[in-house]
């Protein structure tokens, strides 16, 4: 009877999330937002709480976060990143310390300790890569010059992930500065080997996993980033950064057949995932925290604004290109969730996840309108702006001298 009232919530749950990833697709938006209100729906306090399902359910959404990362580290080669790092990484300073701190600031306000703090700065820093993408291949900008530019801000906000997950895992568990400190180390030298080896002997590798058939690619993929994952786990290092590394370490056709045969599976379970964090939101708890996420939400949307405008100029864009550039990066989403994931496991502040919750909700319908409009409003503000400045022109009256008489006439 058990088994029976499972497979009917789970397949309730699939079919829900199909019928919104439809819908979003008819009105051409992310399903993430939608995907979080499912959750919250069938969540404590919600309009249909779960019950047999709920652990299954927090299973696959443990493998979602390990595939979302997977599919983040084929994205990229060793070198890429490698090139990246070293060409802008100045973008990515000015990226961290603009959108990290209002989320640290704000944690520290609402007086939730260093160690929410720490959480609340990675889910306003990191952007969603996902979105962002979908956004730029939606208004017909790939090709455009600022595209690069946006790349390498996700880019290195991806890099400096397989740091920060290890810092926000040990925090999170309690561990104290040894403890924390030794789990770090384990972080950046797993991370310096993989990429080392990949740099190195990437073809091996990928030679060795890669497959004409794609059953034993799928297999041997998935089989390794679960077992490196659980590895990670197992060192207190990260699931996700396990995972990550993985997908770093592949390249060539392995890389790309693995893509296309994971994409799926991605999106099951990463639609999981979401469902789940929303399962753990009393949806009561979000009136309470929405002020202060819309006004994290809006302070930190026009700072990912600047951060795009200041990185672009860098890279010699023009001035419509810099808004563009801008405006496309403010959506948070996949990434931020996963942060927030960690505390609200681990119980650190009750109110992280309801705040997370309407902090994503808001950016993720925020961002795609940012990354259409920024540009033709401050196109629209700065020709106004200049029209005022401008001194009035109109001909001046012209005024001719009397006609002097001569003494003879």
């Amino acid at each position: 009877m058990h088994s029976a009232v499972l497979l009917i919530e789970f397949g309730s749950i699939i079919l829900a999330l199909g019928l919104l990833g439809r819908f979003a697709g008819r009105f051409r938006i992310s399903p993430i937002p939608l995907y979080l209100l499912a959750g919250l729906a069938f969540g404590e306090g919600g309009l249909l709480p779960l019950g047999a399902s709920e652990e299954f359910v927090a299973t696959g959404a443990e493998i979602g976060v390990i595939l979302l990362l997977l599919m983040l580290g084929l994205e990229y080669s060793a070198s890429d990143l490698v090139s990246n790092l070293k060409a802008h990484y100045p973008a990515g300073l000015v990226d961290g310390a603009l959108n990290a701190l209002p989320g640290a600031v704000a944690a520290l306000l609402l007086g939730w300790g260093p160690v929410a703090a720490v959480v609340l700065a990675g889910v306003t820093w990191i952007s969603s890569s996902g979105v962002i993408a979908k956004v730029l291949g939606d208004l017909g900008r790939v090709g455009n010059r600022e595209t690069p530019v946006i790349l390498s801000v996700l880019v290195l906000e991806d890099l400096a992930m397989a740091v920060y997950l290890p810092i926000v895992t040990a925090l999170v568990a309690g561990a104290g500065l040894a403890a924390g400190s030794l789990t770090l180390a384990i972080a950046l030298g797993a991370a310096g080997l993989v990429l080392f080896l990949a740099v190195r002997y990437g073809r091996v590798i990928s030679r060795f996993v890669s497959s004409d058939d794609p059953e034993k690619l799928l297999l041997v993929v998935l089989g390794l980033t679960i077992l490196v994952a659980g590895v990670a786990q197992q060192l207190q290092v990260s699931a996700a950064v396990g995972a990550f590394l993985v997908g770093i370490a592949l390249s060539g056709e392995a890389a790309e057949g693995a893509h296309t045969l994971l994409s799926p599976l991605r999106d099951l379970f990463a639609a999981i995932f979401f469902v789940f964090f929303g399962l753990h939101t009393d949806p009561a708890s979000i009136p309470p925290v929405l002020l202060p996420a819309l006004a994290l939400a809006v302070v930190t949307g026009a700072t990912k604004i600047v951060t795009g405008y200041w990185a672009a100029r860098r890279a010699g864009i023009s001035v419509k290109g810099r808004w563009r550039a801008g405006g496309a990066l403010v959506a948070r989403g996949e990434f931020s969730i996963v942060i927030a994931g960690l505390a609200v496991t681990a119980g650190i502040e009750p109110s992280l996840g309801p705040l997370a919750t309407a902090y994503v909700l808001i950016l993720v319908v925020l961002g795609p309108l940012t990354a259409r409009y920024t540009e033709p409003l401050a196109t629209r503000w700065s020709s106004r702006r200049t029209a005022r400045r401008e001194p009035d022109r109109e001909p001046a009256e012209r005024t001719e001298a009397p006609a002097q008489t001569s003494v003879g006439d």
